[in-house]
């Protein structure tokens, strides 16, 4: 009997999907583990694994289609021993049977279809003049045993008469959509005037599935979080000292640290101070976590993904290198699982390596708090009470104001800094 391979769900929040592309084609054998294709997700390209052993009778959905539900069928597999070609006629002998009922469901459909010519608006202006309401007998004494309003309904007989059918399709209290519907139609084709493509040469890219995501979601966010943005200026020197200290004592082992992953231990020992900005915003629950996870901000050419660094409070600054270098490598060729980008209690984006002074980063919901890192550069500064010059540069964080105070903000860039001047706390 064929095997009918369905898209599958390759995260929680999956829906649909793009069938990236395929690995096998028709005729091909597969068994158990191997890789059949390339799904996008709204988060990253995956590949899947075949679950039965068999050969490829047919490709359904071919490669590069948008918006696969989960669980459609997208390839049939005939079984062993089973004829490829009788495997490949058997869906669409059934094909019929599922259409059948969409081509016999379909007369009901124009039954409310008097309703829908109502668009035309001569009736409407009638009530609104104070003129006579046009309308049969028949439709008034229907209307009132329903208890509608004559004067709210729309005809579509001759001249805007108010007809049996026009009646007994509208409910009553149900006129004031009607009367507003010709108001929300002609708003809707507002929002298409800022994307009108100016006539200038141009190339149009699809959009991915992790972009739409990435748009959604930081719209989403902007919207629906009120941010608040708290910015300190961090002496770096120290730190750089401790950095090149301690990759000359790594050197042995191929480990060489990047201040980020220093920033990345620093944020996760500063929420781990200051619990009260570790934390989730709900409709009706305030949650604390327990432990810092810190997802950093990795730029892909597919858009931006927040790789997280688990336990990043307890772990010590050669491990979350490590990992950090392998979870970058994989994001950047969409190889990341989803357990290893879903989650986290707070997020760090540095963009200091372009030369960006200071910005404010959108807070990467449902968590509290994201941390922004400029640039190091030379900046005079008082030291000892004389002027001096040091490394410094600009932190910002963006807290959702929902669930964290300005005050208790104020406090964690402060236990941040004091981590970040004096390192070896950070390491102990």
């Amino acid at each position: 009997m064929p095997i009918e391979i369905k898209m599958p769900a390759l995260s929680p929040t999956m829906e649909e999907g793009t069938l990236a592309k395929w690995l096998v084609k028709a005729g091909d054998t597969v068994k158990s583990g191997d890789l059949m294709a390339e799904i996008e997700t709204d988060k990253a390209t995956m590949e899947f694994e075949a679950v039965d052993e068999g050969v490829i009778a047919e490709i359904v959905v071919p490669e590069g289609t948008d918006n696969v539900k989960v669980g459609q069928v997208i390839a049939i597999l005939a079984a062993e021993g089973e004829d490829a070609s009788a495997a490949k006629a058997a869906p669409k002998a059934e094909a019929p049977k599922t259409e059948a009922p969409k081509v016999e469901a379909a007369p009901p459909a124009p039954s409310p279809a008097p309703a829908v010519p109502a668009t035309p608006a001569p009736a409407s202006v009638s009530p609104a003049s104070g003129d006579r309401v046009k309308a049969s007998p028949l439709a008034r004494r229907i209307a009132a045993e329903k208890g509608v309003d004559i004067a709210s309904v729309t005809g579509s007989g001759p001249n805007g008469r108010i007809v049996r059918a026009d009646v007994e399709g509208t409910k009553p209290g149900a006129a004031p959509a009607t009367v507003a519907a010709p108001a929300e139609a002609a708003a809707a084709p507002a929002p298409a005037k800022p994307a009108a493509i100016p006539d200038i040469p141009h190339e149009a890219t699809k959009l991915s599935n992790v972009r739409k995501t990435i748009a959604r979601r930081l719209t989403e966010s902007k919207q629906q979080v009120p941010h608040i943005y708290l910015t300190v200026d961090i002496r770096l020197d120290a730190l750089l000292k401790l950095r090149a200290d301690l990759n000359k004592s790594l050197e042995p082992r191929g480990v060489k640290l990047s201040v980020n992953d220093l920033l990345i231990k620093a944020l996760a020992a500063s929420l781990i101070q200051v619990p009260k900005c570790n934390v989730m915003f709900t409709p009706d629950q305030l949650i604390s976590f327990q432990r810092a996870d810190i997802s950093v901000a990795v730029s892909t050419p597919s858009g931006l993904i927040t790789p997280i660094i688990t336990h990043a409070d307890t772990k010590g600054v050669a491990a979350i290198s490590t990992e950090m270098k392998d979870l970058a490598t994989r994001a950047r060729d969409n190889k990341l699982k989803p357990e290893e980008y879903q989650g986290g209690t707070a997020s760090i984006s540095n963009m200091g390596m372009f030369g960006i002074k200071q910005f404010e980063a959108v807070i990467n919901p449902p968590q509290g708090m994201i941390m922004a890192i400029g640039a190091g550069e030379k900046r005079p500064y008082v030291i000892d009470d004389a002027l001096g010059v040091a490394t410094v540069m600009s932190a910002t964080g963006s807290f959702d104001h929902r669930a964290i105070d300005g005050a208790d903000g104020a406090e964690l860039m402060q236990a941040f800094k004091a981590l970040i001047e004096a390192p070896l706390g950070m390491l102990a």
